[in-house]
């Protein structure tokens, strides 16, 4: 049985990604703080529509329902309780077990996500995450399509791109600064050694966690590599992942190619990757987030 005084797997998110807020925020860009507030407040009873981590946020309860207690979801938002209050109506009239929250009066909240256990904080805010990521909580910018809706309603599919989210940059930086030949070169000879943990690592190990608490068979979430990684640099991942004894259902070695369709086949509900262009491609298809970490992110 699973110890039910263990730590929830724990993901915080800004009120912006859990819900579409483009028009108040139209409101707040053009008329300012004043009649942001007055707007909110006379549409606070009317629900908000899902925003790009609704999908992913609404499967991730729906665990709760087999193995109570197992996750929380936080939310952390720039708001003031008093504008924030349509939000948690919304959350109420979408039937979203989310009790707990942060409303920062306008500064960045991602402060908090430490203070709460956060094992990933998700924004639309690109300062925020890159905030948390710096103060070491795994955290990814929300790009794409608004879905509420798609894929098995009873799975969870969660992918990550390898270098510089699930792994170091260390290799990633070979191939920046030597090129494909060397990098290819520099993967196969270092085969056995394993590589460094990116900043997703600790959410990937928590999610692998909640998995073994599932009957074989019979697990809802589902979790793959989706890298640009080929053959012969397949071999290092493969054995590191197999030195932290962790498993990832579905592996995709693509050696290259643009990885949108098969996140669509795969019918990802977020794929985290560190570059913007990327994600761009993937948020095409499904929900991306885009980790700003490593190399590929220095300006």
């Amino acid at each position: 049985m699973p110890d039910s005084t263990a730590h929830p797997l724990t993901v915080a998110i800004s009120s912006q990604a859990l819900f579409d807020l483009s028009e108040s925020d139209e409101v707040y860009r053009h008329e300012g703080l004043e009649a942001y507030r007055h707007y909110q407040i006379a549409h606070e009873d009317d629900p908000l529509a899902p925003g790009e981590g609704y999908r992913f946020v609404r499967k991730l309860l729906s665990i709760n329902e087999r193995l109570p207690n197992r996750v929380e979801v936080i939310l952390l938002s720039r708001n003031s309780a008093d504008t924030g209050l349509r939000i948690f109506n919304s959350i109420q009239e979408h039937g979203l077990d989310v009790i707990r929250a942060a409303f920062s009066g306008g500064a960045s909240p991602y402060r908090y996500a430490a203070a709460f256990q956060c094992d990933l904080f998700l924004s639309t805010n690109s300062d925020d995450v890159s905030n948390a990521i710096e103060a070491g909580v795994a955290a990814a910018t929300l790009l794409g399509r608004k879905i509420d809706s798609g894929g098995d309603p009873n799975s969870l599919k969660i992918a990550f791109d390898g270098d510089a989210v699930l792994f170091s940059d260390q290799a990633e930086r070979v191939y920046v600064e030597r090129g494909l030949h060397a990098f290819s070169e520099t993967e196969a000879m270092a085969a056995d050694r394993p590589l460094e943990g990116g900043p997703f690592k600790q959410f990937l190990e928590g999610l692998h966690r909640l998995q073994n608490e599932f009957p074989e068979g019979d697990c809802p979430i589902r979790t793959a590599l989706v890298t640009a990684r080929g053959a012969p640099a397949h071999e290092r991942v493969i054995k590191t992942l197999r030195h932290w004894d962790i498993r990832l259902d579905e592996s995709f070695f693509l050696g290259g190619r643009d990885k949108g369709a098969f996140l669509d086949a795969y019918e990802a509900d977020v794929f985290f990757d560190d570059q913007t262009a990327n994600c761009e491609s993937a948020a095409e298809y499904v929900p991306a987030g885009h980790v700003p970490h490593g190399v590929k992110n220095i300006d």
